[in-house]
């Protein structure tokens, strides 16, 4: 008996590698995660201002401060996503891990929604991202943050090392603000098709000439709300056209015990009705878990989390 997904909405997800699911998220959730984020940005606008980079904060909100703050080069991104980053790791390379991120990415509604797809011994995956994409008006001519523009076509399980190739996965991709068709939602390919070769364009990319872009499908979802895909379900996002910011975390969730495909960054296990007590339900426990990731990963050569190059024939 399915927990969250009715049995039409798991034979779609099946057939086409992807879902709308709405009111995923709790408003409280919601709320509760924005504000973690606002004292961050607060604390780190605060600084940036008592070094004299940026103008006192007044009345600006939270993405009015991150406007301002992109505008004057200050590096705000890295400092708020939810993993290290694919570039070489330093001993103080920052990252966020707090409490209401962990409450999000072990909410019950959620992980109820993962299992009716994956099972119910749920690892969660270290390939997780949080997106703040401001107007594309407003980026830097030589921006290549994918994490905070349009993102090139790709499939989640290219994104990986080899070893989690045949690991039962999915990608939630969960919506902070209201995603549109203006402000820059996911489009896809329905579908599970065979890996693309992928290329290192701009961003990791499926090589030309491997999918039909007149087939995608743009799928805007309501804060809240999230959209879940199948690893080999090809997905871009659209440029963020309006005034605004989009705002998303995408996490991934795959069965315990199989290759999460980034082996040198920390999982944990999110759910499991075979043995509870194996469960991860201190988030104080999980941010050491990344800080000793990044102590163990400083004095080694780097590792890169994608596993194409120029060089590959598709890439010609």
């Amino acid at each position: 008996m399915s927990l969250f997904l009715s049995a039409d909405q798991i034979i779609s997800f099946e057939r086409d590698g992807v879902l709308v699911v709405e009111d995923v998220l709790p408003p409280d959730m919601l709320n509760a995660v924005k504000a973690e984020y606002t004292n961050l940005l607060d604390e780190m606008y605060d600084a940036w201002h008592a070094e004299g980079r940026v103008p006192p904060p007044g009345d600006m909100d939270f993405f009015q401060k991150l406007l301002v703050a992109y505008d004057a080069g200050c590096e705000w991104f890295q400092p708020m996503d939810i993993t290290l980053p694919g570039s070489k790791i330093e001993a103080d390379t920052p990252f966020h891990i707090g409490p209401e991120v962990f409450n999000m990415l072990t909410c019950p509604q959620l992980l109820d929604m993962v299992e009716d797809l994956i099972g119910p011994e749920i690892t969660s995956n270290p390939i997780q991202h949080v997106r703040l994409k401001p107007p594309s008006r407003t980026l830097r001519t030589t921006e290549t943050t994918a994490h905070i523009m349009a993102t090139d076509w790709h499939q989640d399980r290219a994104v990986a090392h080899e070893d989690g190739d045949h690991t039962k996965m999915v990608t939630v991709w969960l919506a902070i603000t209201d995603a549109t068709l203006d402000n820059g939602c996911l489009q896809v390919i329905p579908g599970k098709p065979q890996m693309y070769p992928h290329c290192p364009k701009r961003q990791t990319s499926i090589a030309d000439g491997f999918i039909d872009e007149s087939k995608a499908q743009p799928l805007p979802v309501k804060a809240g709300g999230a959209v879940i895909f199948h690893p080999l379900t090809p997905h871009a996002a659209l440029d963020n056209t309006t005034d605004g910011f989009r705002w998303s975390f995408d996490i991934r969730y795959n069965v315990t015990g199989q290759p999460t495909g980034r082996a040198h960054f920390p999982d944990f296990v999110a759910r499991s009705r075979e043995n509870p007590n194996s469960e991860l339900r201190d988030w104080r426990a999980y941010k050491q878990m990344w800080l000793d990731a990044r102590t163990n990963l400083v004095p080694k050569p780097h590792i890169p989390i994608h596993r194409w190059t120029s060089d590959s024939p598709a890439c010609a």
